[in-house]
């Protein structure tokens, strides 16, 4: 659970950057790309991957996790300009339902009575955690809610993927994930390319900086995350629900803190019930 609770502060600096973002205006789109390239460095310094033993026949896991992670990183960004954090990450953990029926489905996860009361606890928490009733601006509720459904789909397929990729047994972890990193530093390039020669925005050197220092929480994030699903390689359902309700909580009580965001009764029994889930599951 140690690995479950570090991807959960790591996730959720992620999401604090992301939202300070646009308080100072910053560049999300350069901040990402630039990140990668830490991430590249970091998994280099501390893992020393060899590319000599990555198998060619995971490759198109690795270039749509490659292409899924800098386009969710832009969507969040835009998600929580839009909607704030804490419904942007309520939606990110909604997606918990797509990775829990894939454990059990694709993964065929044995499960006991406790472990579902637990999901079951988890899953009620996420839905009054999600704030109904928020006041949206009328020009933008439309488009809030697309994000939203964006967010839900797209993270709900990064955490099924992740999971497969921690149980490939003939390609160390770390290997997969430095091609990954690679994969989206060149995408979001790419990216940052065509928005520079459009001129939608301008090449700033801050940016690299700021870049580096949302790719060190970026890089725990994954890798704790990895780490979690490897040692509870025959749970994966735990890691799923433990992580997405643990962000949920520390998530909500930041943006409630920090970020003076509402939170109506409904939302506090729903932080309750998330903590008592996660206990239930972990006992479990």
């Amino acid at each position: 659970m140690l690995y479950i609770l570090l991807s959960i502060c790591c996730s959720v600096i992620v999401s604090v950057l992301l939202k300070l973002a646009k308080r100072y205006h910053i560049d999300v789109l350069q901040a990402v790309t630039w990140n990668y390239s830490m991430a590249i460095l970091l998994t280099w310094l501390f893992f020393k991957p060899q590319l000599s033993q990555a198998q060619s026949v995971h490759f198109n896991i690795y270039l749509l996790i490659g292409l899924l992670l800098p386009v969710g990183f832009l969507i969040i960004a835009t998600s929580i300009r839009y909607t704030g954090i804490v419904r942007t990450d309520v939606a990110q953990r909604l997606s918990l339902l797509i990775p829990l029926l894939s454990a059990f489905l694709i993964f065929h996860e044995s499960t006991n009575t406790l472990k579902l009361v637990g999901l079951g606890v988890g899953l009620i928490a996420i839905i009054c955690s999600i704030p109904w009733q928020q006041k949206s601006n009328r020009r933008s509720s439309g488009a809030s809610w697309l994000y939203l459904l964006l967010v839900f789909g797209g993270f709900g397929a990064i955490d099924v993927l992740f999971k497969q990729i921690a149980l490939f047994k003939d390609v160390p972890y770390t290997t997969s994930l430095f091609i990954i990193y690679i994969l989206s530093f060149i995408i979001s390039l790419v990216f940052l390319a065509v928005h520079i020669y459009r001129k939608k925005t301008k090449f700033s050197w801050p940016h690299i900086l700021i870049g580096w220092v949302l790719g060190v929480a970026n890089f725990g994030n994954i890798l704790f995350y990895l780490k979690a699903h490897q040692a509870l390689a025959n749970s994966p359902s735990t890691v799923f629900a433990a992580m997405n309700i643990g962000v949920i909580v520390l998530a909500a009580s930041i943006g409630f803190i920090v970020f003076k965001e509402k939170l109506s009764f409904l939302n506090k029994i729903g932080i309750a019930l998330a903590l008592i889930a996660i206990v239930i599951i972990t006992n479990s």
